[in-house]
């Protein structure tokens, strides 16, 4: 059995966490950081949120989804 992790992000003018898939994280990585290596950065936010981490990059925040 395969596990997907699902990452959530939120702006810093929005209120709520937004699940988001994974082209549309590194589309919004491209945004914030330009040409800086955004595979890698999006390597290491997902690293970083299995570990309960909130990661921030540019205006825009990440963190795994809670299940309930």
């Amino acid at each position: 059995m395969i596990l997907v992790m699902k990452i959530q992000t939120q702006y810093h003018y929005e209120k709520i966490w937004t699940d988001t898939i994974d082209k549309d994280l590194l589309r919004m990585i491209e945004e914030e950081i330009g040409d800086a290596d955004p595979q890698g950065t999006l390597s290491y936010v997902k690293e970083a949120v299995k570990n309960g981490k909130v990661i921030r990059v540019g205006e825009c925040k990440f963190r795994e989804k809670k299940d309930k």
